[in-house]
Formats: C-alpha cells, sequence, structure tokens
C-alpha cells in the first residue's frame, strides 16, 4: 500500500512539473521550475563544492546537477505520498511547498519578471490535484478490505488513474520539450541567417611555423559557466543597454552592432576555476566591436571605476573599466573562427577582456552595460569571495607526453610539448626539468600576438626509468612563473605542472 502511495506522489509531482515545464516554454521560457530551483543551488553552493564539481566533471556538472534534483524531487514526492494517504490534508501541503518553493526560486534569479512564479504554482496545483485524485481508490473508505489489503477494484482504479495521470504529463512534458525545441530552431535558424562583415582590422595570417591545433575549433573549446540550459536569443529582439554613469545612455540593436567597424583577434581565454594543467583554456580567432569606443560614446562619468556587464539569464560580470580603456582589443564578440558564435558560447554577443580570466571580463549572452564603481557593486563571482580584478597569471602546460605514459626508449627522443599563457605580458621563456635535472630551454613556435598562448617543444634524450617531467614560463617582463602551489580560488591557480612518464 505504501508503495503505491509513494508511487501516487512521484507521478503527481511529475504531472506538476510537467505541466508547469509547459507553460514556462510557451510563456516565462527562462522560468521552468527545475531550472529555477537548479539555479538557487547553484548559487547557494560553497565556492569549494563547485570548484570540485568542475574540475571532477567539466561541462557535465549540470546534467548531473539536475538528475540530482530530479532524485530529490522523488524521493520527496514519494513522502509526499505516503503523508497524503494519512491523511489528504498533509498530501496537499507537499503539493504546496513544492510548488511554493518552485515559485520562490524562480522569482529570486537576478533576471526574473512578475510572472516566473506562475508555472511552479501552476505545477503545484496540478500536482496537488493528481494527488488526490491517485489517492482516492486507496482510501481506506473505498479501496482497502478488513485484513488491510487493497480491494481489487481499488486497485484497478489506481492503475488506471496512474496511467492516465502519467500519460498526461508525458503528453505535457513532450510538449513543453517540444516547445523548447522550437525556441532552439528559432534561435538557431536567426544564427544561421547572420552573414558577418568582414573585418576593418582583420587579424594576420597565423605565422608559419605555428603549430596544429594553434586554434581551438568551437566544437573543442571549454564552456564553464552557471547556465542549466543555454539561453536562446533571436537576434531581432535583442538589444544592448549602456547605461549607469553615463553622460549618454545608449541602446543597440545587433545589426547597429554589424554596421560598425569590426576588428578581428586570435586571443586565448581561460577560465580561473582551471586548475595547473587543466584543460579550462583555448585560443580562438575573434570578431567583435570595440568595446573602449562603445563606451566613450556614453561618455563616463567621473569616478566610475568597474563595467558591469550583465547575461540574459541575470549573470553579472565586473569589469575595470581602466582595463577596458586602456588600449587593449576588448571587444563585444559576434563572431568566432569564422562564424557568428555559437549559441554555448554566447550567442549573439558576449564581450571578451584579453588579459583577465572570463569571470571578471568575457560575460556570455550579453544584454546589458552598466559603468559604476566596486565599492557600489560586487558582481556574481565577486559576491561569492573571487578576487574583485582577475589578471591571467603566468601558466604552462605539459600537453605530451600523457601522464603515466609508458616510453620505448627505442624509439628515439621524446617529444615533449605543450602551451604556455601570460595574456597581455606574452612569453619570453619556458623550460623543462626532467627529475631533478638542470632546466632546459623549449624551443617557442611563433605567436600572433602577446594576448594567445605560446607553443613550445623539447625533443628529450629519454633513458629507462620512470621521471617526473616539470614546465615552467618566464613572461616578457621577466617574471618567472610561481611554483607555489595555490588553488583556482580565489584569483587563479599557480603552480608548475608536473607528468610521470616511465621509459622501458
Amino acid at each position: 500500500m505504501r508503495i503505491r502511495a509513494a508511487l501516487a506522489g512521484i507521478t503527481a509531482a511529475a504531472a506538476g512539473i510537467a505541466a508547469g515545464e509547459l507553460l514556462a516554454a510557451l510563456a516565462v521560457p527562462a522560468a521552468g521550475p527545475v531550472a529555477g530551483v537548479g539555479g538557487v543551488i547553484v548559487d547557494a553552493t560553497p565556492t569549494a563544492v563547485k570548484e570540485w564539481a568542475v574540475g571532477t566533471f567539466g561541462t557535465h556538472d549540470k546534467p548531473l546537477l539536475l538528475t540530482g534534483i530530479a532524485v530529490v524531487l522523488a524521493a520527496f514526492a514519494a513522502l509526499v505520498g505516503v503523508l497524503g494517504l494519512r491523511r489528504q490534508a498533509f498530501g496537499l501541503a507537499g503539493a504546496a511547498v513544492l510548488g511554493l518553493a518552485g515559485a520562490a526560486a524562480a522569482a529570486s534569479r537576478p533576471a526574473a519578471g512578475p510572472l516566473d512564479g506562475l508555472p511552479s504554482l501552476l505545477g503545484g496545483v496540478v500536482a496537488a490535484a493528481a494527488l488526490v485524485l491517485l489517492l482516492r481508490p486507496l482510501d481506506r473508505s473505498g479501496g482497502i478490505d478488513a485484513g488491510g489489503s487493497a480491494r481489487p477494484m481499488g486497485r484497478r482504479r489506481f492503475l488506471t488513474t496512474a496511467g492516465l495521470v502519467a500519460a498526461g504529463a508525458a503528453v505535457a512534458g513532450g510538449g513543453a520539450a517540444l516547445v523548447r525545441a522550437a525556441g532552439r530552431g528559432a534561435a538557431e535558424r536567426s544564427r544561421d541567417a547572420i552573414r558577418l562583415p568582414a573585418p576593418v582590422s582583420p587579424a594576420p595570417p597565423l605565422p608559419a611555423g605555428s603549430g596544429a591545433g594553434f586554434v581551438t575549433a568551437n566544437r573543442d573549446f571549454y564552456r564553464v559557466d552557471t547556465a542549466l540550459t543555454v539561453p536562446r536569443v533571436d537576434v531581432a529582439g535583442w538589444r544592448l543597454r549602456v547605461r549607469g554613469m553615463v553622460g549618454r545612455p545608449l541602446e543597440v540593436t545587433f545589426d547597429d552592432l554589424l554596421r560598425r567597424p569590426l576588428i578581428e583577434r586570435d586571443v586565448t581565454l581561460n577560465c580561473v576555476s582551471n586548475e595547473v594543467g587543466g584543460p579550462y583554456v583555448g585560443t580562438a580567432r575573434w570578431l567583435g566591436v570595440p568595446l573602449a569606443d562603445l563606451l566613450r560614446e556614453a561618455r563616463p562619468a567621473p569616478g566610475a571605476d568597474q563595467v558591469v556587464a550583465r547575461s540574459v539569464d541575470g549573470m553579472t560580470i565586473g569589469t575595470p573599466l581602466a582595463v577596458v580603456l586602456d588600449g587593449r582589443d576588448a571587444m563585444l564578440c559576434v563572431g568566432m573562427n569564422g562564424e557568428p558564435l555559437p549559441l554555448e558560447h554566447g550567442f549573439p554577443v558576449r564581450m571578451l577582456t584579453p588579459g583577465l580570466y572570463g569571470y571578471a571580463g568575457a560575460c556570455k549572452w550579453l544584454t546589458s552595460i552598466e559603468l559604476t564603481t566596486f565599492e557600489a557593486y560586487d558582481a556574481y563571482w565577486v559576491a561569492r569571495g573571487w578576487a574583485a580584478r582577475g589578471p591571467v597569471k603566468t601558466a604552462s602546460r605539459i600537453d605530451r607526453p600523457l601522464p603515466f605514459t609508458r616510453l620505448d626508449p627505442a624509439a628515439g627522443p621524446v617529444r615533449v610539448a605543450g602551451v604556455a599563457w601570460a595574456q597581455g605580458r606574452g612569453i619570453a621563456a619556458v623550460e623543462v626539468q626532467v627529475d631533478d635535472g638542470p632546466w632546459q630551454a623549449a624551443t617557442l613556435l611563433p605567436a600572433p600576438t602577446d594576448d594567445t598562448w605560446v607553443q613550445w617543444r623539447l625533443d628529450w634524450a629519454a633513458t629507462p626509468g620512470s621521471h617526473l617531467l616539470r614546465v615552467r614560463a618566464t613572461d616578457k617582463t621577466g617574471a618567472l612563473q610561481t611554483p607555489d602551489r595555490a588553488t583556482p580560488f580565489p584569483s587563479g591557480a599557480t603552480g608548475w605542472h608536473t607528468v610521470t612518464v616511465t621509459v622501458q
């Protein structure tokens, strides 16, 4: 009996969530009950746990979070069903908790509107009605015999009712998925229709001798953000507003941006969450509008020192105004590697600031820019303890050989190779150490600018045995990469990357 009651609770909750997701998909796409709750969980998760999740699961962290939410909801719904069997008021209270929690979560999101709580409230009402309907065949007055077992008619009624409710949930959930797929399709069609103009200042060809893989393909470029679902933006309705401490507020459309002089630059972007030797770094050829020109048109007010970029999902990224205006190629990107930005990398427009980690200068799905001060406002990550400025630290990585590789000494010298970066400063030298031996200078391959990583290589005459390889870099200011190990929080990881290999 309790198993059927638990199943009733789960089925009712599924119906409520499906109904809420359908309404959200139709009317308020960003306010789905599951995404709303997930967003609150992401925001409330301690930094150490977030870093562990990113480092352990990478881009799979979001599907795992959604799976975890589903498991917890199922357990709670099962409990609600069992309690509702004892007393209907308990079941209704449980359904109300689900609806109100989802509504509160949706309403608390940074970009929430006045209607964002409605999908979850509808879901709570549907869940409550479905629970009453499902528990009725199991009620002691109509479905249980004197021995405490379900009467055949009650059991049949329950299974029939549960099947109908489950079918309704499946239809509503499928409808929500179809509507969202249509929305994604509209965004993709909008993207496919874009014809990017040629830049007035194109990036030069990559220098002769640049190694394979210097530019990271869009499909391979890392993605680290808090968006549980990728925002889908139709450029026809997109607007960028520049406001705050400015003498002349601006509003521009996507076509307005494309009519401006565009620049094309090769820039390496990396995430502050990247561990020493980690994968969250990549180089792309970006196309965009110089951000400094746009801000100067807006006439920053005296005292403004922070540029707060806001995403369509409410994420905020704070960037020092002085950095944007110091001559580097900070830009509003509309293209990546010869095509419009992919949806998952910020379509239609993202911000990019060479020399800063992504959390401090690379807002995706950009919709507004506000000039303010660091004293007056803490952007999303700064409010959670990360450093406010975010300059990239000098780093280097061994890409080959891979850790724990077994090498054949008869194959000749071993090619040790990797990348090093210090955006804005450039790399002057890379050195490799084998065990406790002397540091050996690696060969640097040509790089187009100081805003990209540098590929390096060293041919090592390997000897039999187990060996530890280390790498370090020196930037063009003469500063040597520190050997001191530090975690990414709060301002980026430090330390020398090491790889252990065996020659036999």
